[in-house]
């Protein structure tokens, strides 16, 4: 067997001397090329005619040439034979020399003319072998001088170590498969469970498991196909399938993750005091998802080595239009995304912002929905919100309370003195009210009485809970009035005869001293 070997060895070798070696243009060098490693025409001393050479031994440029065939072979690109320049004077235009490149996957690979000869140029030849690796990697060229030593007969024009490689890799699949959606979905659920993350694991972690184990599956038959060398036709478009399989099962892995995140970012709103997050949680899900749908997609196109070039011009020049046309919409954009970073305001705020007086109810991408006290619901663009001044009274750490109590004239001073002092000390009592800032005083003569200003402040959170603040202190007010017999007075005009004869006096008598008023008001608070 070994002197037959070397029979057709020498054979093979004196057909390739014989053969030329002068190739006049493109066609020719890669014609010779690929021509002599075909099953039926296997001469690799030929074939490596078409490279530099250089100081390469002949056994080390054979191998070359070989490598060079399954760097194509395996990244799916089919030499069309007819597309091949044929002039010998070829001239690329872009690169300004007599240069072709076989394949935009792989720009080092050309052919260059030397003289009148054209041949795989030197640095083409250099990179061979590290292109090779990064077609077969983590050790996979290996399998290329393996398998097709466990037969060479073919069945349904395949080699039987092609059908065992397809039967591993189907294998490997399956186990893939099998670990990824029943082994680990098992240890995960049983993880999530112990530690209280139910919901997480019956919503989430089942629809991401299917997508990541076929993403994996697919990148394993994405690194293991191109070692079966399926017959060129199958090969290029199951080459061309599983690179485009990879990003798609890759986008569907991604999208359900958002969901997780999302989840967790939701959890994360629910907890931070600020209303606003809840708002954004959903709109950033949205984007994301978004996103991943488009990048998705353009992978999935880059992987059937679809040009997406004219598409991405045509979007920008498609984008630059619609932007001209859907300005406002834009604006609004812009708009929110300033509401979500400064955070003028949250959900369920009272905001006043020129015609707008209401309780914020949403924020969207475009407007944001106040309830107005009419309870009606005012759609306000964000654009005009952003660019406005902003009064947010839900921000307010007190809420003020200013009045004014009017009493009658012929109150005595010293009954004045001692109501006042009752005003404040029900203001001190009441459990909402700002201690260390008010300011109750006899403030004013007005018109038709004597009026004293109340001005306290509520450290209450909402509105509903200062009204009934304010109602409980008008409330101790009118009693302490009533109790000290003190009256308030009506904005009208009287005219008063102090004494007719026969009759009382209208004028009020009041003969009890300071004291006394005193022991009254304690008297009025002890009652409490």
């Amino acid at each position: 067997m070994l002197t037959c070997w070397l029979g057709l060895a020498t054979t093979g070798f004196a057909q390739a001397d014989s053969l030329p070696d002068d190739f006049a243009n493109p066609y020719e060098v890669i014609y010779n090329h690929l021509n002599y490693l075909q099953e039926d025409n296997y001469l690799p001393a030929q074939s490596a005619k078409s490279l530099y050479r250089g100081s390469r031994t002949q056994k080390e440029i054979n191998n070359l040439a070989i490598e060079l065939k399954q760097i194509l072979d395996g990244s799916g690109n089919l030499v069309r034979m007819e597309d091949l320049p044929k002039a010998a004077n070829y001239y690329d235009s872009l690169l300004k020399r007599n240069r072709y490149v076989i394949t935009d996957d792989f720009p080092e690979l050309y052919v260059q003319k030397y003289g009148d000869r054209w041949l795989f140029s030197e640095y083409s030849v250099d990179q061979i072998d590290r292109l090779h690796k990064q077609v077969y990697p983590f050790g996979t060229d290996k399998l290329l001088n393996i398998l097709p030593n466990l037969g060479t007969t073919k069945y349904l024009g395949l080699h039987l170590w092609q059908y065992l490689g397809i039967l591993i890799l189907l294998t490997i699949g399956f186990l893939v498969h099998l670990i990824f959606t029943v082994v680990l979905r098992k240890i995960l659920f049983g993880l999530l469970h112990k530690y209280g993350k139910i919901d997480l694991a019956n919503q989430f972690l089942n629809p991401v498991v299917k997508p990541f184990s076929l993403m994996i599956i697919a990148y394993l038959a994405k690194i293991l196909v191109p070692v079966l060398q399926l017959p060129p036709f199958a090969a290029t478009n199951i080459i061309l399938l599983v690179h485009a399989l990879v990003p798609l099962f890759a986008a569907m892995f991604f999208y359900r993750l958002v969901d997780i995140l999302g989840h967790y970012l939701k959890r994360m709103a629910e907890r931070s005091e600020n209303t606003l997050d809840d708002q954004l949680v959903p709109l950033v899900t949205k984007v994301l998802k978004v996103f991943v749908v488009i990048v998705g997609f353009v992978a999935v196109l880059r992987g059937f080595k679809f040009d997406i070039w004219p598409i991405l011009t045509g979007l920008s020049i498609g984008g630059l239009a619609f932007a001209l046309a859907a300005q406002d919409t834009l604006k609004n954009f812009f708009g929110s995304l300033m509401i979500f970073i400064d955070r003028p305001f949250q959900i369920g705020d009272w905001v006043t912002s020129g015609d707008i007086d209401g309780t914020v109810e949403e924020v969207g991408f475009r407007s944001t929905r106040v309830r107005t006290f009419r309870d009606s619901v005012m759609y306000v663009p964000n654009s005009i919100i952003s660019n406005s001044m902003v009064d947010n009274h839900g921000k307010r750490q007190y809420r003020r309370f200013y009045t004014r109590l009017s009493i009658t004239y012929d109150t005595p001073a010293r009954l004045i003195e001692v109501f006042v002092k009752g005003v404040e000390e029900i203001v001190k009592q009441h459990p909402h009210t700002r201690k260390d800032y008010y300011n109750i005083f006899l403030n004013e003569y007005a018109g038709s009485a004597l009026e004293v200003m109340v001005y306290i402040f509520f450290k209450v959170p909402d509105w509903n809970s200062e009204l009934r603040c304010r109602q409980e202190i008008m409330l101790e007010v009118n009693k302490l009035a009533e109790h000290l017999g003190v009256r308030f007075a009506f904005p009208t005009q009287t005219l008063m005869i102090e004494q007719v004869p026969g009759q009382k006096s209208l004028t009020p008598e009041y003969k009890q001293s300071k004291e006394e008023m005193e022991a009254e008001l304690q008297a009025f608070f002890n009652k409490k």
